[in-house]
């Protein structure tokens, strides 16, 4: 059975004709265990309530804790995604730029090759140019001679 601090306050004690319970002493302490009842009443109350906001805030740190924890892995995922998307980008620009290199050399072999055989078509000329000149040089010497060969003649 549940006694409140009323229960205590309003406990009614029936007296003796002989030597019987002294009422004064019984009200005071009915009223002393009642006042602290109610002291323990309260207490009781105020601890509920404590421990209350005790489960309520843990609950609340477990729910932060697992929304920094989310928070981290997703940041974490985001980062290795990033990570990868920038190896893959690096990699097509490697790629791409050594697609330009090789299309540079072969611009440039082309090029020389190119150059090569202009010189060579210039050497080519420059023999036929001499071998023609030597050829009217000595036509022209041999005009001279005959024209001096008449002249003395």
């Amino acid at each position: 059975m549940k006694i409140t601090p009323l229960d205590i306050q309003q406990q009614q004690f029936k007296g003796k004709v002989f030597g019987g319970l002294n009422p004064d002493e019984v009200d005071t302490f009915l009223q002393a265990v009642a006042r602290e009842m109610e002291n323990l009443s309260r207490e009781n109350a105020s601890l509920r309530e404590a421990v209350q906001r005790s489960a309520s805030e843990a609950e609340t740190m477990e729910q932060r804790e697992k929304d920094l924890r989310d928070t981290l892995l997703a940041a974490n995922k985001i980062s290795d995604d990033m990570k990868n998307n920038a190896r893959k980008e690096a990699g097509l620009i490697i790629a791409e730029a050594e697609i330009k290199a090789e299309k540079i050399v072969a611009d440039a072999e082309n090029r020389l090759i190119q150059l090569e055989n202009d010189l060579q078509e210039l050497r080519r000329q420059k023999i036929q140019f001499e071998s023609s000149f030597r050829s009217m040089l000595d036509s022209c010497l041999k005009m001279i001679s005959i024209n001096e060969q008449n002249d003395q003649a």
